[in-house]
């Protein structure tokens, strides 16, 4: 059964979207639920800082591997039937996670559970690019993004009562019975309405992208904890960047490739691309350098640490419809530069801690820097979406969810290696002066110690300022893609792929 594409426009699934949005945020929620947990599961398994760290990279290479590929997965099956085959893997992980007897048994179960999340998010924004119109998709993305910024929010937090009252396990236990709560929902409630086609899996782009994002993500994610000059490290990010290269020569040479790289062609899509790459960087370091400098340097335990963080992050989501109703008004220009003003003066306010910097002003500063964040994201996305015809929506949601996994990947790893070489170097100074004033004693040490930390992260927060500066200039680039009648986007989908073949099927 054909579903009318402009009547829905008229009145959008607002139920059937809201199934979706409460799965992603489950999803999102466990994600940043295990973060502050980490030490509880070294010390009952008896595991390494390395291995334990597998918790988090094996969960980002599935994302790696699943991203990439859900382009097809959004073509080739129903929505109705893609969320629940996610939802199920999901909830199958958090189970296993609870009652995990081992270490290796906890890390697959992690796996499993990324297998099912991966999916989600592209799933959601292509849902939302087909049931909304062009100029009601600011205020639609807007709602997405209070989810996926809320989320977070509440993860850390959370995750600190818990671990700090109860066993680690408790927080796959809190997840599970709303994983089921959302396949019940999703059985009576959710229908089809994405557009299908019989598109055929390519293996072997498979495996080139799964090799590719997988080698990157990995080799980047291990540079802070191996070094650089690790065989593992740069063996992965060579074998994973001449992968990807060769992946991409085939998928331009493909009539029907897996992931679309002629995507590019539409100039506002590609610029949007490469502004939310700058942007993932530079949002990844501060939530990495922030909690560092709150926990290492002022020594501030992990569930106000997570408290501190939580106003800016509640901020980012709450602000985000706002943002959306502004884009679809004003379009992503005029938006997007003021946040990426006040994301860029922010930023390098932060580059001036001290050792005795106030836990409020820094509370304030962050959730400022986190309000201009939220002002660019959603738009600049939403309006590089816009200008991709509806055949193209899978691609370009997959495309932007993989490069913002990679970028932020390669962009912690990067500021992190930053902030440990200004460390060091400031340490062995601060040691050679102690050294030469006769003044160096262990109580001395730590003092070098904490000095050389502060100076590495202000370091590192100051090329994150100069990282948004170079968002700032791309951003006035920017022209906002106009909405076109609805009979001419019929018009062009119909030239450009026959309709019959883009028919949702109802079940």
């Amino acid at each position: 059964m054909e579903i009318d594409i402009k009547k829905m426009h008229e009145k959008p699934p607002y139920g059937m979207i809201a199934i979706l949005f409460f799965g992603a945020f489950v999803a999102i929620l466990n994600n940043t639920l295990l973060n502050i947990a980490l030490p509880s599961i070294m010390t009952e398994f008896s595991v390494k800082p390395s291995q334990v760290q597998w918790l988090t990279t094996g969960y980002m290479l599935v994302n790696g591997i699943m991203i990439p590929a859900s382009a097809f997965f959004i073509q080739k099956f129903t929505n109705r039937k893609l969320f629940l085959t996610a939802m199920t893997l999901f909830t199958i992980g958090t189970a296993l996670a609870i009652y995990a007897p081992s270490f290796n048994m906890l890390v697959t179960a992690r796996m499993i559970q990324a297998s099912g999340s991966a999916l989600m998010m592209p799933l959601l924004m292509n849902v939302m690019l087909v049931a909304f119109p062009i100029e009601k998709r600011g205020a639609a993305m807007g709602m997405f993004g209070l989810v996926m910024f809320t989320a977070p929010a509440i993860g850390p937090t959370l995750s600190g009562w818990v671990v700090e009252h109860y066993s680690w396990r408790t927080l796959f236990v809190i997840v599970l019975p709303f994983g089921i709560l959302t396949i019940l929902w999703a059985l009576f409630k959710l229908r089809n309405i994405t557009p299908n086609r019989n598109v055929k899996l390519d293996v072997l782009s498979l495996i080139l992208s799964s090799v590719g994002f997988g080698g990157l993500l990995y080799g980047f994610s291990s540079a802070g904890d191996k070094g650089w000059g690790s065989p593992l490290v740069y063996g992965t990010i060579g074998v994973g960047a001449f992968s990807l290269a060769l992946f991409i020569v085939r998928q331009l040479l493909m009539k029907d490739p897996l992931l679309d790289f002629r995507i590019y062609k539409h100039p506002m899509f590609a610029l949007a691309s490469v502004i939310s790459i700058v942007m993932s960087v530079a949002m990844f370091s501060g939530m990495i350098l922030t909690p560092l400098y709150v926990q290492n340097v002022r020594g501030i335990l992990p569930f106000e640490a997570g408290l501190l963080m939580l106003p800016g992050a509640i901020i980012m989501g709450l602000m985000s419809p706002i943002t959306g109703r502004v884009f679809d008004k004003y379009g992503p220009k005029a938006i997007s530069i003021t946040g990426l003003v006040i994301t860029t003066i922010s930023t390098y306010y932060l580059s001036k801690l001290e050792l005795t910097t106030g836990y409020y002003y820094l509370m304030a500063l962050y959730t400022v820097r986190m309000f201009g964040m939220s002002m660019v994201m959603m738009p600049i996305m939403t309006n590089g979406l816009n200008q991709l015809p509806m055949r193209s929506n899978p691609h370009g949601t997959a495309m932007n969810n993989t490069l913002q996994q990679v970028s932020g990947a390669i962009g912690s790893a990067l500021l992190l290696t930053i902030m440990t070489k200004r460390m060091e170097s400031t340490g062995a100074t601060l040691a050679q002066d102690a050294a030469a004033s006769g003044a160096l004693s262990s109580t001395t040490e730590q003092e070098i110690y904490l000095k050389s930390m502060l100076d590495g992260i202000n370091y590192s927060f100051l090329i994150s300022a100069f990282i948004s500066v170079a968002a700032l200039i791309l951003a006035l680039f920017v022209k906002r893609v106009r909405q076109p009648k609805y009979d001419d986007v019929k018009k062009q989908e119909q030239e450009e792929t026959p309709m019959d073949s883009l028919k949702p099927v109802e079940e």
